[in-house]
């Protein structure tokens, strides 16, 4: 007979290991151009990676709990367990996690001000507020299919130019460059989890892009995100950062590991097959990130 799951482990599934990664790169690619331009603050790069896993955890507590709600979470569904749908957390019990995991990213976001002022509690709050409308409120951007725009958005863009900025003082066309890259990728582990999920999705009226547009522009937006993703250090490298002599084999190690990503989706027939490639789309960014990282401190 098959033993219960610890409460420790039901939580710790909740919070979505293998989505962290969307939260630990903009913030590591962020800190490293900061370092690089000498400006790096470690309270200021500690409290960015704090309010930006905080608001992932949110995000997928949310998640757990809407999805339920709205039916999108059902026997049918083929990916990892779901504490909510799988009756290991009361619906009451998730909502009140999520709550106080947004309220705990406030509060971390709270210790940014002193280094960016004002327009860092407007920024958190907004981030908090699309994380919690992903899949919540009377008009979800999951559901409506803005939930790639929202992660290209809030863990690239935002999350990497936020990071540069409370360290560095502003916001350049380095980090911008940077955010969009990071992005690309976050939002490449979104639609490979709709894109399995996409038959469930349908029935619940979850209209993300995959739902909407199809699998053939799925892969479209995938390999187009990987293209984008490689481009950024050949761009980084023409305005004088990064060391140049590398430039080349990071863009190849890279495009090889791309490719064969994109040959797993398109490969894939069955929706459990893609719970592998879910891993190594998250894995992949976190190395994208720390390479990054790493190139951009080499000079």
């Amino acid at each position: 007979m098959d033993r219960p799951p610890s409460t420790l482990s039901v939580w710790l599934a909740a919070a979505r290991p293998r989505t962290l990664p969307a939260a630990v790169a903009p913030v590591l690619a962020g800190s490293a151009l900061a370092w690089r331009e000498g400006k790096f603050l470690p309270p200021a790069a500690f409290g960015c990676l704090a309010f930006a896993l905080l608001v992932q955890v949110g995000t997928n507590f949310a998640n757990d709990y809407y999805d339920f709600v709205k039916g999108a979470d059902t026997a049918a569904r083929v990916g990892p367990r779901r504490a909510v749908a799988a009756g290991l957390v009361r619906p009451g019990v998730m909502r009140a996690a999520m709550a106080a995991t947004f309220a705990a990213a406030f509060l971390a976001g709270l210790t940014l001000l002193p280094y960016g002022g004002w327009p860092l509690l407007l920024i958190g709050l907004l981030s908090i507020l699309c994380g919690y409308a992903y899949t919540g409120g009377p008009w979800p951007l999951g559901y409506n299919g803005l939930g790639d725009v929202f992660v290209f958005i809030f863990f690239g863009l935002v999350a990497v130019g936020a990071t540069h900025f409370v360290q560095a003082g502003w916001v350049g066309a380095d980090a911008l460059l940077l955010g969009a890259g990071v992005g690309a990728l976050a939002a490449n582990i979104l639609l490979v989890n709709n894109y399995r999920d996409a038959e469930t999705d349908r029935r619940a009226c979850k209209r993300t892009l995959v739902v909407r547009y199809g699998r053939k522009l799925a892969r479209l937006q995938f390999g187009l995100a990987h293209l984008w993703a490689l481009v950024v250090p050949p761009v980084l490298a023409a305005r004088g950062l990064g060391h140049a002599g590398w430039t080349w084999l990071l863009v190849a190690v890279f495009g090889v590991l791309a490719s064969r990503q994109i040959v797993a989706l398109r490969r894939a027939r069955m929706p459990e097959e893609l719970n592998p490639l879910l891993g190594r789309a998250a894995s992949y960014l976190a190395l994208y990130a720390a390479a990054i990282a790493f190139w951009l401190m080499l000079t």
